[in-house]
């Protein structure tokens, strides 16, 4: 007679780490201080509250829920401590459920801010309409793999002639295909779409709207865009 094996660790380990993840997301407060904190950089705990419109006392308990979980992380500075997003692979999972969730309300693309959809960023990359046309141009050009998994050649040696600074060391993916929640195709993400938009702002392509993920194109930028890539922003 067989016997029955022995149980190992915790059988739902996963089932029971993804519902951790979605609890501690299951509040539309902290998910406001999530969506806030998309724009990649470190907010106070005054600002997050002011974002999701709660008393600071308030605001203080939920970042430590949203720390718990793992989905922020809290820098100390001096007397002042920072929040923000524990991590690529955490602004990845909050795009994706923009996405998904905006197929849920019904009429929500005539109310989207047609600023917010043409440019702006996606954590520490590019996304909107000009990110997507650019992540064409790219491909067309030869300059990214056909999947956007990779630069080529090619796209490594005009980045270069650019001067768009790529990390060979980075624990990252080099080049990713990021789904762009507003225009449902790709734009560029990983640590070339990371150094993209880092260029494009110390060249005064590109200003952020302090607060905000909308990004504006400067005219320096739409002429950039135009002679580089043909891309029309």
């Amino acid at each position: 007679m067989l016997k029955p094996s022995q149980p190992v660790g915790n059988d739902n380990a996963l089932e029971d780490a993804i519902a951790a993840v979605a609890t501690a997301m299951a509040d539309a407060s902290r998910v406001k201080m999530l969506c806030a904190l998309m724009d990649g950089r470190a907010w106070t705990a005054t600002e997050l509250g002011a974002v999701a419109d709660i008393a600071s006392s308030t605001a203080s308990a939920h970042l430590a829920r949203l720390v718990k979980g793992h989905l922020i992380t809290c820098l100390s500075q001096g007397r002042h401590r920072y929040y923000r997003l524990a991590g690529q692979d955490i602004a990845t999972l909050i795009e994706s459920m923009m996405g998904v969730s905006w197929k849920r309300v019904d009429g929500i693309q005539t109310r989207t801010p047609l600023r917010l959809r043409h440019a702006r960023t996606c954590y520490d990359h590019l996304a909107g309409e000009v990110a997507v046309s650019l992540y064409d141009a790219l491909i067309a050009g030869g300059w990214l793999e056909a999947d956007g998994a990779a630069l080529t050649t090619n796209g490594v040696a005009h980045f270069r002639h650019l001067g768009i600074a790529l990390n060979p060391t980075s624990r990252r993916k080099a080049c990713c295909a990021c789904l762009d929640w507003s225009e449902r195709r790709f734009h560029l993400g990983g640590d070339a779409g990371a150094a993209l938009l880092l260029h494009c702002e110390h060249k005064g392509w590109l200003a952020r709207t302090p607060g905000f993920r909308e990004v504006t194109i400067t005219a320096s930028g739409r002429l950039a865009l135009k002679n580089l890539f043909n891309v029309d922003a």
